[in-house]
This record gives structure tokens, sequence and C-alpha cells, in this order.
């Protein structure tokens, strides 16, 4: 009889921890973002702007890296007027590219990052020969050609500069408008990582960290990272990721990050992390 109460109580003293834990992570539905809607029909250069703002600093997850000196994993192109910086790196004999004016230079530079690396900021070992930057037209952030119109507007603006990207056509715009009243009518939600892979895509982990190398990227890599961290440290560092720093990098993850993930997605994470032993 003792030891059958003993059972109970253990059992029920778990049953009662895995319930608080559960209660500690993040509940949410898992859902991206929810994006501003913008009437294209009547879209003017300002608000074209305005959204290009907006896109730089949330959707696009440009200040993750882009940030000043010391937390900036890239350069702070945001400090930096961006059509005069174009002209110097044009002119610079390492540019290989294959643009000739400041707009053309910034699409490039977002869409292909690795035709120009700016000295100093290249992936680690190469020299200056690789990006560490995604390209943004591609998952995981996947820009549409208007979104990256808008950015190059607003970056060309923000220092008073003339805006040479010219506004969407009101054919272009009901085109785009229309695909995404069809979009939501469907439902087409991004649904739930069904894999850690997917996750971690999802979430543009792989944009910031090597998963099968010690590469730098912007954080360290993770190939070993299961040998180093247990399941509890490797949780704290999503949950409250600057609760522990690793040395020689600045803290760029950004601390709401596992509010965006559902509890589900987070145990994929860690499970896939913790297999990661070198």
């Amino acid at each position: 009889m003792t030891v059958l109460l003993k059972t109970l109580t253990f059992s029920l003293a778990l049953t009662l921890l895995f319930t608080l834990v559960t209660y500690l992570l993040p509940q949410v539905k898992g859902e991206a973002p929810v994006e501003k809607k913008v009437d294209l029909g009547s879209l003017s250069m300002e608000g074209f702007i305005a959204l290009g703002d907006d896109i730089f600093h949330n959707k696009g997850t440009c200040t993750l890296c882009h940030k000043p000196a010391p937390l900036g994993r890239a350069p702070d192109i945001e400090g930096e007027n961006m059509v005069a910086l174009a002209a110097e790196r044009l002119a610079d004999p390492r540019y290989k590219g294959e643009a000739r004016d400041a707009e053309a230079y910034i699409r490039e530079s977002m869409v292909d990052p690795g035709k120009y690396v700016v000295a100093g900021w290249g992936k680690k070992g190469s020299n200056d020969s690789e990006s560490p930057m995604p390209h943004v037209d591609k998952p995981p952030i996947q820009l549409s050609p208007m979104e990256i119109d808008a950015v190059i507007a607003w970056l060309q603006s923000k220092d008073g500069n003339e805006v040479t990207v010219a506004l969407p056509s009101p054919e272009a715009a009901a085109e785009v408008a229309a695909g995404a009243s069809d979009a939501g009518a469907a439902g087409k939600a991004p649904a739930p990582a069904a894999t850690a892979e997917e996750a971690l895509a999802k979430y543009a982990c792989v944009s910031c960290h090597a998963m099968d190398s010690k590469d730098t990227l912007v954080g360290p890599g993770l190939v070993d990272v299961g040998a180093r961290l247990d399941r509890n440290e490797l949780r704290q560092s999503i949950l409250d990721p600057n609760a522990v720093v690793v040395e020689g990098f600045p803290p760029a993850m950004p601390p709401d990050f596992a509010s965006k993930m559902t509890v589900k997605e987070l145990e994929m994470i860690i499970d896939y992390l913790a297999e990661k032993k070198g």
C-alpha cells in the first residue's frame, strides 16, 4: 500500500510539473504576423515609401542583422545614405556585379548578395567572397518584386534622395490585390511546421546559423550544439536568448523570438538541436 501511495504521489507530481512547463512555454497558433493591408489601387508614392519602411523593419527581418555597431552583424544601412554608398561600391574595383546605378545596386544586393560582399562583412573564412545574407526573394523571407521595390524606394527616400522606383501600375496593383484577396478567401495562412527542418526554415534560423558546420554566419554554427548544451539550456537559448550570449557575438536574437512559435514547433527544434553532437 505504501509503495502504491508513493507511486501515485510521484505520478501526480510529475503531471503537475509537465502542466507547469506547458504554461511557461509560448502558447500561440503559429501564424505569421499580420501584414498591413494596403489599397494598391490608390497607392501614392508616400504610401509606397511607408510600405517599404514597414517591410524593412518587420516582414523583411532586415534589422536582425543590419544594426549599428557593435550589435550589428551586417552594415548599418539604415544609418547610411544608401544612394551615396551605392556609388562608392559601384566604383570599387572589387565590384563584379551588373548594376550601373543606385537602384539596380540596392536591388542586386537584396536578391543576389553574393555579387558584392562589403569588406569585413563576408562569411567567416571566405575572405569576403561569400555573403551570409539570404536572398530576400526566396524562402524564408520571400519578398515579392513589389515589396522589394517598396524597400528600395524607402532606402532612397530616407536620406532625401530622388526615388527612381516606379509605383506599381494600376494593372499590376489590381493583380496583386486580387491575388491577396484569393489567398485570404482560401484561408492560405502559413501552416505550422510539420518537421524541425521546416520550423528552422520558417523562422529563418538557417539564415543566421549553420546547422551542419561550425561556420559563423550571423550567429555561431550549431553542428555540435547538442554536445555543448542540454535540453534546458537549449530551451532557454530560444525562450530567453539574452540570458546567455556566446562570447564574441552581440545579442542579436530577438527576445520575443519564441513567441511566434507553437509549443510543438519549439519542441521539434529542441529535439533536433539536442541531436547535434558534432
